[in-house]
């Protein structure tokens, strides 16, 4: 590839991130309620393997959240600078693995971060500082921020995805959430997990 189509690919890239990113503006009225659906943001693909393999992600530069192959998935949106994302991240991460060391739970409920003002790097600083198991993204622009309703963090945000590719937000809430065992225990009734037999 010449340097002049690179640059080209890289302009193009750059106009579809701005043109994702402001497609969620229009959904700043306010966070997610239950019973609502998502804004309809498009977040750039992570390159890592790992994360795309855990999200079922199969081509494309772009998802959307209710794409994800789960039946639930937890946001949460945090920002690398908030003390109170710092003092969760441990008990998120511990929620990540109760979800993933229960076989009833493994792959069905899934969990993605959004760094509200960081940037790629801030959010790999985030990762790494705190461990941080699940994919986490850079919401640099604040566009996907604005597109739930510009939450203070850290937001969590529960959401049921139907067989039919239908979905439904079950839980929207500022601040933390205790503890993880007890959070869980609510997304799986919240969700309707518990009908379907998960424990």
């Amino acid at each position: 590839m010449s340097y002049t189509s690179k640059t080209i690919r890289m302009a193009t890239l750059a106009m579809a991130y701005s043109l994702a990113f402001l497609a969620t503006l229009s959904f700043a009225t306010g966070p997610p309620q239950k019973g609502d659906v998502l804004p309809n943001i498009s977040i750039p693909v992570t390159p890592r393997d790992a994360d795309k393999d855990y999200l079922g992600l199969k081509g494309g530069e772009f998802f959307k959240i209710p794409q994800i192959k789960a039946t639930v998935v937890i946001i949460e949106i945090f920002s690398m600078y908030c003390p109170y994302c710092q003092r969760e991240a441990p008990e998120v991460s511990r929620l990540y693995t109760l979800i993933e060391n229960n076989p009833a739970l493994k792959g069905k409920i899934k969990l993605i971060g959004l760094g509200a003002g960081n940037t790629k790097f801030e959010v790999e600083v985030f990762r790494k500082n705190y461990t941080v198991p699940f994919p986490l993204f850079p919401d640099e622009d604040f566009a996907f921020h604005k597109g739930f309703g510009e939450v203070r963090t850290p937001y969590f945000i529960g959401v049921r995805i139907n067989a039919d590719g239908t979905h439904q937000v079950f839980y929207s809430k500022l601040g933390g959430f205790g503890g993880a065992e007890q959070f869980l225990q609510s997304v799986v009734q919240l969700s309707g997990l518990n009908k379907g037999g998960a424990q």
